[in-house]
């Protein structure tokens, strides 16, 4: 069976492989980040009409500060992100299932014009012209040393599942072109597949930014 190599960080790394084993994949985890807490400012929490977090990370990593906007109709991108907030204690949280954009266009229809999104020091691209919109940085990627265990478990055969941009300019780092003809990439994004460059066996987006979506194609890759 051809192995599934899982490269997102930890803890959502163990979830994905959580759901690819119950599909009966082979699998293998090797983070190409690591999340961390960023020391930031909160705002007053009176200045905006709604919270936006693009990422569990962020709710995990924000510290105390996350507290204050409880009050904020909540939104999120993707249901762990959703789930977090909700054990974080948010009571009402909007989950999108699509990207930045999508959401942003669903709190623009729900009334709102200032938002504040919580997220990490670098974020995929939002477009969101009906709102007015404060990004504060209360977490980032800190890319770990290369893993020459992802180069030996990285088979022939192998679909890489690339859940970011970042992970794909990582993954051409640390992938030679000569072992890039017998793998396979699985992408969450066109730009994250273009981050992975050339040479590849076969490339993938998929065409919602989920994780079962890409663990779909990845199946298909393996039968």
């Amino acid at each position: 069976m051809n192995r599934v190599l899982i490269l997102r960080p930890e803890p959502a790394a163990g979830r994905t492989a959580a759901k690819a084993a119950a599909l009966g994949l082979g699998v293998r985890v090797h983070p190409l980040f690591a999340p961390q807490p960023a020391d930031w400012t909160s705002p007053p929490a009176s200045h905006f009409d709604a919270l936006l977090l693009t990422s569990a990370h962020g709710v995990r990593l924000a510290g105390p500060g996350l507290t204050a906007f409880r009050g904020l109709p909540t939104y999120a991108v993707g249901e762990a992100t959703a789930q977090a907030l909700r054990e974080a204690g948010f009571a009402d949280v909007v989950a999108g299932m699509g990207d930045g954009t999508a959401i942003a266009a669903r709190i623009a229809a729900d009334g709102h014009r200032r938002l504040l999104h919580l997220g990490g020091t670098t974020v995929a691209p939002m477009a969101a012209e009906a709102i007015d919109v404060t990004r504060v940085a209360v977490y980032s990627m800190i890319a770990l040393p290369p893993d020459p265990a992802l180069v030996a478990d990285a088979a022939p055969g192998s679909v890489l599942l690339v859940h970011s941009p970042r992970a794909g300019e990582r993954l051409a780092e640390q992938m030679e072109q000569d072992r890039r003809a017998s793998l396979h990439i699985v992408a969450i994004s066109p730009a994250a597949l273009a981050a992975c460059g050339e040479g590849w066996a076969s490339g993938q987006a998929s065409a919602l930014p989920v994780d079962d979506e890409m663990l779909a194609l990845a199946a298909r890759l393996c039968e």
